[in-house]
């Protein structure tokens, strides 16, 4: 038997215990995302869900914290420079990225420090690559 795989439900990142504010700030305000109520059973750990185009974050309190530096999520955005700009005025560190021509991206941190890759939608990497 093998397994088929239909879809991807969500990413679940890791954040600090009372982080949620700055959670709110980051991927509702500056991300665009959506906040949506965790299951009654869930509420108490703390952490909050967000949901946006075809992608559902979730936030999780880990204890001790360690932010995922390496470890990341990807998102495709409709216009990178105009989502980096956007982004820098609001006073968030943009590092490009130009190893792979083909696909116009670069990182960011989220206010805890997890690792999140920004790429221009439509771009590809070429055969055989990512």
């Amino acid at each position: 038997m093998s397994i088929t795989i239909v879809g991807l439900d969500h990413l679940q990142l890791a954040m600090p215990r009372g982080g949620e504010a700055a959670a709110r700030h980051f991927y509702g305000t500056l991300l665009g995302l959506r906040e949506v109520t965790k299951p009654p059973t869930l509420r108490a750990a703390g952490g909050c869900w967000f949901e946006g185009k075809g992608i559902s974050f979730h936030l999780g309190v880990e204890e001790p914290f360690t932010p995922a530096r390496k470890a990341h999520p990807a998102l495709r955005v409709s216009d990178l420079d105009a989502a980096l700009s956007h982004l820098a005025a609001a006073g968030i560190e943009i590092t490009r990225d130009q190893r792979v021509p083909e696909v116009r991206r670069a990182y960011i941190h989220d206010p805890f420090g997890n690792r999140i890759e920004l790429l221009q939608a439509g771009d590809r990497y070429p055969s055989g690559e990512g």
